[in-house]
């Protein structure tokens, strides 16, 4: 804590001193943003500049009316107070909140978990020009000149330097080599997998890309499985025909995800339970229990899935 502190004064100090409403909001939410960082990984500069941007330093209608700091809309997954105002079109709905800080945690979830976003996390956490781009470039705002405006607050108030020497959360989903997969402890198991062809692992579950003219029973017999073993690891009664790049898991899926990977929001109605499943590495049975939803359910675009109980 103190060396965030310390962080956040060296900014302020060094930041020109002409705008007092920015500077009292960067001296109060900047610690709040440092904090979201570690928690999702959305640099704390971009969180800032955005928060600065979109609420006019906490004086908009949206923010004193609603906490709303990052004029961020309902959409179809909302399911908490409204305020409605003329935006891009007439009497648009915005979302409410408690607090604004309940605003700056739905505004690093916004993020984190929208697909449009996804690529913004493949970039170093420190490249806020990058970030500011890429907002813009995935439709966060219709202003042209937003990743301009972005990029000018942040230089203008030093806020990169709230970027830096903190540690942030590893990338959402980030895959890891390996040909060797040891159980958690307490147990003695170890599965090895042939190092001819590379072993991934999500959310701790050993698994391979197909790749062309692979099928299930193909995989299973190039790693000592049996067919219905492998088809039940990945949610399968009979074997599909596979597509190259498809996820196929070598060991049991998780019944929740990864820590920090708390929900996702379906990109559109083509994805599937078992789609999700594969993606998060979490069993669709489990799925079914965290959202209390029936053998038959199917998600459409925009419905929330829950990946782990917080």
């Amino acid at each position: 804590m103190k060396k965030i502190l310390y962080i956040l004064l060296s900014a302020l100090l060094a930041a020109p001193h002409g705008d007092d409403a920015y500077q009292r909001y960067i001296e109060k939410y900047s610690e709040l943003a440092v904090s979201e960082m570690n928690r999702t990984g959305v640099p704390a500069s971009v969180t800032m500049a955005q928060g600065l941007l979109e609420s006019a330093a906490g004086q908009s209608a949206l923010a004193v009316k609603a906490n709303n700091h990052f004029g961020i809309k309902c959409h179809s997954d909302w399911k908490g107070e409204k305020m409605y105002r003329d935006d891009d079109v007439m009497q648009e709905c915005f979302r409410v909140y408690a607090a604004p800080e309940a605003s700056f945690r739905d505004h690093s979830d916004f993020l984190r978990y929208r697909d449009r976003y996804k690529s913004l996390f493949e970039l170093e956490p420190t490249d806020y020009k990058g970030w500011a781009r890429g907002l813009k470039e995935a439709g966060y705002a219709t202003d042209p000149n937003y990743a301009s405006k972005l990029i000018h607050i942040i230089e203008k108030y030093k806020l990169s330097s709230l970027d830096r020497g903190i540690e942030v959360p590893e990338k959402p989903l980030e895959l890891e080599k390996a040909t060797e997969y040891k159980p958690a402890k307490g147990t003695k198991e170890i599965y090895r997998f042939p190092v001819s062809r590379t072993i991934y692992m999500i959310n701790g579950v050993p698994c391979v890309y197909a790749l062309e003219g692979d099928d299930y029973a193909s995989i299973a017999a190039n790693n000592g499985l049996f067919l219905r073993e492998l088809l039940a690891f990945n949610d399968l009664s009979q074997a599909e025909p596979l597509q190259p790049g498809d996820i196929v898991f070598l060991k049991t899926k998780k019944n929740k995800a990864a820590p920090g990977v708390n929900k996702y929001i379906v990109g559109s109605d083509s994805e599937t339970l078992r789609s999700i499943s594969q993606r998060f590495g979490v069993k669709a049975s489990a799925l079914r229990r965290l959202n209390k939803r029936s053998e038959f359910y199917e998600p459409r675009e925009g419905d929330t899935i829950q990946l782990r109980r917080r």
